[in-house]
């Protein structure tokens, strides 16, 4: 039975992503009709596609740059995510350090670089997004959860960032709550923006830039050009491109190179949108310096303010859909939204009665290895970038730079990165695939009401270095 004040709090939530439910959202573009040609065709109008697109028009203003979105721009998993545009390129310094100790470094540096980009492209095309550089707070919820923070600020002040060890009270004068144990606070290597709003400041200035965009064009199908022609051949429902270069930024969804398939779940992750606070509602919270958080346990909320003083809260309950399969209606789970709900109001019982205007879930490409992972194909002909395990507000804008430089063949910094010449493990065919997925879901769920203690099967993950995560 639903709590009544869970349910009342939902009981007027619109089944849509905040970010795109917007009354100055803009009009679609029209979809592709008739052949074109293009030197670069991107596919996907996420941050993935559009970053791409963006930047091979800022290297060679000259090239002819097409896009095609089977929807709309920041549609899918670029306008649903919680906002969070971090420095890190490896999903977090544990993971990275884990995976690429020798090169952490450098791409920290990159990083770091990256995200001061995003910031500068956002104010020279006047993006509207409430770009915020405020950092993160990485806040315990119980003992348990405050083990290695020491070790993992050593770490990170190694590689050079500013980090604060936090206890009980410490944490709880950066944001108020009774289940707040420790934590770290990081003051920088991360930015809060408004993603829709990300999304559509970077189509517009990618139209400023001559790109061509088509919305509503799915692509059904790649191929070598046919009639002796170089380069690629991409078919719509009432068209098709020919282009001498191709990008794939699709994220979860069908991929049109078959082999990224075995590299890439599609992971369901939701979220909720309060109501605006009020002035003493706020204040009852006293978020200092507006930081975006999230809960140290495996399964994991991630929060944030808005600029008119809403809370964003998501995360948790990551869902694999037996199969994979994806289909829009997974976007509404109530039962994982009234879950959410009873998590927020015991975190924050001082806002019993503030309701949610939103509720709504979206699809993220996750891989073994939680951040993305590059391949090309057709001769160096075509790119692609995925797998950034709900962290690719930034990471996309360097993968973008990593695929006009594979795609060039120029032999770049970026490309001679572990990150970019390897691959993640990958994922097990179906039907043992979704028992694995599940297996370890469960698994994860033990380990937080169990103290954090891992059972046999997460042990085993952690040898062979593979997981789950959203």
């Amino acid at each position: 039975m639903i709590n009544p004040q869970v349910a009342r709090s939902l009981a007027g939530a619109a089944p849509r992503s905040f970010w795109l439910d917007q009354p100055d959202a803009p009009d679609p573009l029209p979809a592709l009709t008739g052949r074109v040609t293009a030197d670069l065709a991107v596919v996907g109008g996420g941050f993935t596609g559009l970053w791409t697109a963006l930047l091979a028009r800022e290297r060679d203003p000259s090239l002819d740059v097409v896009l095609l979105e089977a929807r709309t721009a920041g549609w899918a998993a670029s306008g649903r995510n919680g906002g969070f545009c971090s420095a890190s390129l490896t999903h977090g310094l544990a993971n990275g350090l884990e995976r690429f100790p020798a090169e952490m470094p450098l791409l920290e540096r990159l990083g770091a670089e990256n995200l001061r980009e995003i910031g500068e492209t956002v104010a020279a095309y006047g993006i509207d997004c409430d770009f915020a550089p405020t950092g993160e707070l990485n806040l315990a919820t119980a003992p348990w959860q405050l083990d290695g923070l020491a070790e993992e600020a050593a770490a990170a002040r190694a590689l050079g960032h500013e980090v604060e060890v936090l206890d009980a009270a410490a944490a709880r004068q950066e944001l108020n709550s009774p289940l707040f144990a420790g934590g770290l606070r990081y003051p920088g290597g991360n930015a809060m923006v408004e993603p829709g709003r990300l999304a559509w400041g970077l189509r517009r200035a990618c139209l400023e830039a001559g790109v061509r965009i088509h919305e509503n064009t799915p692509v059904g199908s790649l191929a070598r050009a046919g009639g002796g022609g170089a380069g690629l051949e991409l078919t719509t429902p009432y068209g098709s491109v020919r282009a001498g270069t191709v990008v794939l930024g699709t994220g979860a969804f069908r991929p049109l190179l078959r082999r990224i398939g075995n590299y890439v779940i599609p992971v369901w992750d939701y979220a909720l949108m309060t109501e605006p606070l009020t002035a003493a509602q706020l204040a009852s919270l006293g978020w200092k310096d507006r930081r975006g958080a999230s809960d140290l346990g495996n399964q994991f909320h991630y929060f944030r303010l808005t600029r008119d003083d809403r809370i964003l809260w998501g995360g948790y309950d990551a869902v694999y859909f037996n199969g994979g399969r994806i289909h829009e209606e997974q976007a509404q789970r109530p039962r994982t939204f009234a879950m959410l709900a009873e998590h927020f109001f015991a975190t924050f019982p001082q806002l019993e009665g503030v309701s949610f205007s939103h509720a709504w879930g979206g699809v993220i490409d996750t891989c073994t290895r939680f951040c993305p992972f590059f391949g090309t194909a057709y001769g160096g002909r075509l790119a692609y970038a995925a797998g950034y395990t709900g962290l690719g507000v930034g990471a996309t804008r360097f993968a973008a730079q990593v695929l006009l430089d594979l795609l060039e063949k120029s032999g770049s910094e970026r490309t001679r990165l572990t990150l970019v010449t390897s691959k993640p493990v990958p994922f097990p065919p179906e039907p043992v695939r979704s028992a694995v997925v599940q297996l370890t879901r469960s698994s994860l769920a033990r380990a937080d009401r169990n103290e954090g203690r891992r059972d046999a099967w997460l042990r085993l993950l952690d040898r062979l270095g593979l997981g789950f995560d959203s």
